[in-house]
């Protein structure tokens, strides 16, 4: 794995190029996005077959083809392995749990001279979650985008997810079963955001899109973005650790490998302050690679995206790291809770050599739905308030208007808003 030191002569130009590694090209599939995005809404559901046999290879011969029953749901979630179950149920109610913190409050605020003032906070009507298909499927997706919607009191929850070949990952279906999801389409890539965002004889059009997918995926949701809500646009996995002299190289080693095996374009980025550290754990990788289902994929990732970073101080380390803004960032210090105030910019923040990040993936409760490509400097991960909107509540009362309506008038008037200035000058003069 590559090793290289701040104190090189090359270090900026190195640096720079992991900077850049969530640069994606939505410009180049942009058009083709978009006459799909074109076709769903002009054609509907007869678009929406034509791109499922093109691109998931099997023929939809009626509509009802589309939707997977719940009946299917309940069948997939019966037969599965009791102890995959309990797993299930476990992850479920500790996703569940934490979410129920996050809940914001409506409130009312009074003021002296009568003014009340407020805020209402409901959820939205309907939810769209793509949850992913193809090479892998993702039940711990399903329960990261589901739950908070649950929490958050939304009727309706929508599921599209790609079925390759018309097969239906069983796993995905009992974790739908389980939440509950009112409706699970086959429908994958950039047509089922269209059809969610704009409907079709079949999908309802929804209120907000989450979850994470490939390019197309991503480019459908930053252009639909407007007509529905969304999370956010997400790329490929990465991790960030920090490490001392104290870390375990082989703790390191696999960690960093938990993210470049899910794809070739993942990044694993380590910054430590020690040279052994970084040479023990760059043997570590080399020897675990040779170990992982997914080598060949793990090893192109850790080949062409991965780079440990050796600094001269922990202080150069963090602010390296906030520059990064990694989507998972493990700090594997002797004391990781010193160095939390000064960590700015990060998805999820793993604390301490027994906390690996594929726990936050599944069963710790905080959403694994998370920024990536340094957009943890301005996104929050997946949250209950993603389904979720706010209205001002506003009420003055006679003495309210009295006091503080001359002054709105003149700001208005200031505007050349006459009417908005005559709109309450015409309360005052009704004293």
């Amino acid at each position: 794995m590559k090793i290289i030191n701040t104190k090189d002569t090359n270090f900026q130009s190195e640096f720079d190029s992991i900077l850049a590694r969530a640069k994606s090209d939505i410009k180049g599939v942009s058009s083709i996005v978009m006459n799909i995005i074109d076709e769903i809404v002009a054609e509907g559901n007869v678009a929406l077959k034509r791109h499922i046999e093109k691109f998931d290879k099997w023929e939809v011969k009626s509509d009802d083809e589309l939707l997977i029953s719940q009946e299917d749901m309940k069948k997939a979630y019966e037969n599965i392995d009791e102890k995959l179950r309990q797993a299930l149920h476990t992850a479920y109610d500790r996703i569940k749990a934490y979410h129920e913190k996050q809940l914001p409050k409506s409130w009312l605020d009074f003021e002296s001279n009568g003014t009340i003032l407020g805020q209402k906070v409901t959820p939205v009507d309907k939810a769209g979650l793509y949850i992913p298909g193809g090479k892998a499927a993702y039940p711990s997706s399903l329960l990261m985008n589901a739950v908070p919607a649950i929490v958050a009191g939304v009727k309706e929850i929508v599921v599209c997810t790609p079925t390759p070949n018309n097969e239906v990952n069983e796993l995905l279906l009992a974790a739908c079963h389980l939440c509950k999801v009112s409706k699970v389409y086959k429908v994958g890539g950039a047509s089922a955001i269209a059809a969610m965002a704009y409907g079709t004889q079949t999908i309802p059009k929804v209120d907000v899109i989450t979850g994470p997918g490939n390019i197309f995926v991503a480019t459908a949701k930053k252009l639909v973005f407007g007509e529905v809500n969304i999370d956010m646009i997400a790329g490929p996995s990465e991790i960030g650790i920090l490490a001392d002299a104290t870390a375990k190289p082989h703790y390191l080693a696999i960690d960093l490998l938990s993210q470049a095996e899910h794809d070739e374009m993942a990044s694993s980025i380590m910054i430590t302050t020690c040279d052994e550290i970084a040479s023990l754990t760059s043997k570590e990788v080399e020897e675990y690679l040779k170990t992982l289902s997914r080598e060949a994929i793990a090893r192109k990732s850790i080949d062409e995206r991965g780079a440990i970073i050796v600094a001269s101080s922990m202080e150069e380390a963090i602010e390296l790291m906030n520059e990064i803004a990694p989507e998972h960032l493990e700090v594997m210090t002797q004391n990781p809770f010193e160095l939390l105030p000064y960590i700015k910019h990060a998805g999820a923040i793993f604390l301490g050599e027994n906390t690996p990040e594929p726990i936050g993936d599944y069963i710790a409760g905080p959403n694994h739905t998370l920024p990536t490509g340094s957009t943890a400097k301005f996104y929050s991960p997946l949250n209950v308030e993603n389904f979720m909107k706010k209205s001002s509540i506003i009420n003055f009362s006679k003495n309210a208007i009295n006091e503080l309506g001359e002054a709105c008038a003149l700001l208005a008037d200031t505007e050349g808003l006459t009417a908005h200035a005559k709109s309450v000058r015409v309360r005052l003069e009704n004293k």
